[in-house]
C-alpha cells in the first residue's frame, strides 16, 4: 500500500526536528516546499507508483508515501548525489529529514529509492516538468512563450565514422555540390559523372570485408601505400 501523503499526526521526534530546524532552511528549500505541497505533483508520483504492482493501492506491506519520494528524489537531483549518498545524508542529517517529510521514520534504502525512480519513468518526469510550468505560470514567475532547448545534450543516431564511410560522404557532398554549380552556371568544360552508385557498392564492400575474419577475407582489402601517392 502507498500513501499519498506522510501521516498527518507528528510524532514527539517529528516534533523535535521541526523545531530545531526550520530556521535553518535555505532559500531554495523554502520555494521548494511551498511548489511540492501542489496535490497534483504528488498525484502523479502516487499513481506511478501504484502501477508497479497490480494491487498496490489495496494490498501489502505500507511503503514509502508519494510525497517522501517527490522529495527525496529532487533533493538527490538538487544535490546530484547517488542514491547510496542520498540515503546516507538524509538519515545523518535532521535538516534534510526534515525537508523530505521523512522526519523521525526510518529512511528509504537506496535500492528501495532505485526501484521508486525507475518506476516513475520518463513519462511521469514529464508530467511533473508540464506541471511545474503551469506552477510558475500561474504564479508568474514566467511566461511560457517560448521553449529553448539545448541541442548539444539531444541524444541523435550517427553512424560510426569509419574510413571509408567518411570517404563515401566526402563524395556524396562534393557530387552534391558540383550538381548546384551546374544548375546555376551551365554545363561547361568536362560533363559531370555521378559515380555515387559504384562508390556506395564499393564502400559496403569494405565495409563487409573490414568484418569478417580470416587471412583469405584479408586478402580482399587493398592496401594503399601512401608514400607512392605523396611521391
Amino acid at each position: 500500500m502507498i500513501d499519498f501523503r506522510r501521516p498527518a499526526q507528528l510524532g514527539f521526534g517529528d516534533a523535535f526536528i521541526q523545531e530545531q530546524t526550520t530556521a535553518l532552511w535555505e532559500p531554495w528549500m523554502v520555494q521548494a516546499d511551498r511548489v511540492l505541497q501542489d496535490e497534483q505533483l504528488i498525484a502523479v508520483v502516487f499513481e506511478a507508483l501504484l502501477k508497479r504492482r497490480p494491487k498496490s493501492r489495496t494490498r501489502g506491506r505500507r511503503g514509502v508515501a508519494a510525497e517522501i519520494v517527490l522529495r527525496m528524489i529532487l533533493l538527490k537531483h538538487i544535490r546530484n548525489w547517488s542514491f547510496e549518498t542520498l540515503e546516507r545524508e538524509v538519515r545523518t542529517n535532521l535538516l534534510y529529514r526534515d525537508f523530505t517529510r521523512v522526519g523521525s521514520a526510518k529512511v528509504p534504502d537506496a535500492k528501495t529509492l532505485g526501484r521508486q525512480a525507475l518506476a516513475l519513468g520518463p513519462e511521469v518526469i514529464g508530467q511533473i516538468h508540464r506541471r511545474m510550468v503551469e506552477i510558475a505560470g500561474e504564479n508568474n514567475v514566467v511566461q511560457g512563450r517560448k521553449m529553448r532547448v539545448d541541442t548539444t545534450v539531444v541524444e541523435t543516431n550517427i553512424h560510426y565514422p569509419t574510413d571509408s564511410s567518411l570517404l563515401g560522404d566526402g563524395n556524396r557532398v562534393l557530387t552534391r555540390l558540383m550538381n548546384r554549380v551546374t544548375a546555376i552556371a551551365g554545363a561547361a568544360g568536362s560533363k559531370l559523372r555521378n559515380r555515387m552508385r559504384s562508390v556506395q557498392r564499393r564502400v559496403a564492400e569494405i565495409a563487409r570485408a573490414s568484418r569478417a575474419k580470416g587471412d583469405k577475407v584479408k586478402e580482399k582489402v587493398p592496401r594503399v601505400d601512401f608514400r607512392a601517392i605523396r611521391d
